[in-house]
């Protein structure tokens, strides 16, 4: 894969510290259902929290292919890592570069870039999933403020995000039409996070409710243009699948890098058991379909980085990338047979993680219905 010097470097110095700060943490970061802040520390001194955002909000002025290369290497070791980088720049700090106000970028985007702190997006609820226009929470106009109520669910960064971006009804009459974007800050009166959500993988990421009760923000807290947010959170989500791609690319790696490594070292009837052809087979499809990942997920975001139209590009690498990862964590397993079934080593774990990718951020479903309707168009 063609990168430029600059990639090249990043990829490196991403790839390093992942081996070297993540890998061997990886394990109890899933066990105990959580990331260690030192990790995000770790991450803004890399630049990585703000990595595709201008330096004059102290970004790392890189690109959409710098940003996916830093998420495919941390989630080739850790997943839960890349899922908490992605939330925070894809949903929770893009939504306010793209359709922030000059005010509200100079006030949030500096502490979100420079990792100082983190950020979420509050899209899913209880009753609206891939049906993301069925938002049901509210947000009613008194005075000189909106007043929020409702739940959301899923949130990624939920209970550590300091700024919050969240969709909620503003015109009941005018459906998805009338649907709006607030930013939500931590400690706003009304506003709470709720449950805890225990996952089957991706378990080291923070995954919480947040509540709206009463919410009172001021209304200079609405993000863009009035009954917008349904064009908005399309136009997030279309970007974000890059780096769930990129996510579910990296555990795929992830799981051949170890399949490699085991296969080299394991010994059955005298000899290692790479040199069988039933494993080489399954070792040849896994890298050949890691790698047809890698050039949809760097195409897509080339040309995102290029300002083409990309919303196909970004569904077809989700969906194939997702699906790659669970049939690559599959044969992984296979491989290591009984010792893959174990917490001895990583790859049930990589098994467990790659199931999300082909649910957040659009299902495989809805991702297929994206692809159709782009063809479809005259």
């Amino acid at each position: 894969m063609f990168l430029t010097e600059e990639q090249e470097l990043l990829q490196q110095t991403v790839h390093d510290f992942a081996q070297n700060e993540l890998k061997p943490r990886a394990a109890k970061f899933d066990e105990q259902e959580y990331i260690d802040k030192d990790v995000l520390k770790s991450m803004a001194e890399l630049g990585l929290m703000g990595v595709c955002f201008p330096e004059e909000y102290d970004g790392a002025g890189m690109d959409t292919v710098c940003y996916a290369i830093a998420v495919e290497e941390i989630s080739r070791v850790c997943a839960s890592t890349g899922i908490t980088l992605a939330a925070h720049i894809s949903l929770g700090t893009n939504p306010l570069y793209l359709f922030g106000t000059d005010e509200q970028k100079q006030k949030y985007l500096p502490k979100l870039c420079a990792g100082e702190e983190l950020s979420s997006f509050g899209l899913t609820e209880p009753n609206a999933g891939s049906d993301a226009g069925g938002t049901e929470t509210t947000a009613v106009k008194t005075g000189n403020e909106w007043v929020l109520n409702g739940t959301k669910t899923f949130i990624t960064n939920g209970s550590l995000a300091w700024t919050s971006v969240n969709t909620a009804i503003t015109d009941k009459e005018k459906g998805v039409h009338g649907i709006s974007s607030f930013i939500v800050e931590r400690g706003t009166p009304g506003f709470s996070v709720g449950e805890k959500i225990h996952k089957m993988g991706i378990r080291g990421s923070d995954t919480t409710e947040l509540i709206f009760e009463d919410c009172r923000i001021p209304e200079d807290n609405l993000l863009g243009n009035l009954n917008e947010g349904f064009k908005q959170f399309m136009i997030i989500l279309d970007g974000g699948r890059i780096s769930i791609g990129a996510m579910a690319l990296g555990i795929a790696q992830g799981a051949l890098d170890e399949s490699v490594r085991y296969a080299k070292e394991r010994q059955q009837f005298g000899r290692p058991i790479g040199s069988f052809q039933a494993i080489q087979t399954m070792l040849a499809d896994m890298a050949t379909e890691v790698e047809a990942s890698r050039h949809l997920v760097y195409h897509a975001a080339r040309l995102k980085d290029a300002g083409k139209g990309y919303s196909m590009q970004s569904a077809m690498c989700k969906m194939y990338a997702s699906e790659v990862a669970m049939r690559t964590t599959i044969k992984a397993i296979q491989i290591h047979g009984g010792y893959g079934y174990t917490k001895e080593y990583p790859i049930e774990r990589m098994f467990r993680d790659a199931k999300l990718t082909e649910i957040g951020e659009g299902t495989s479903e809805i991702q297929r219905i994206v692809i159709a309707r782009n063809l479809m168009k005259d």
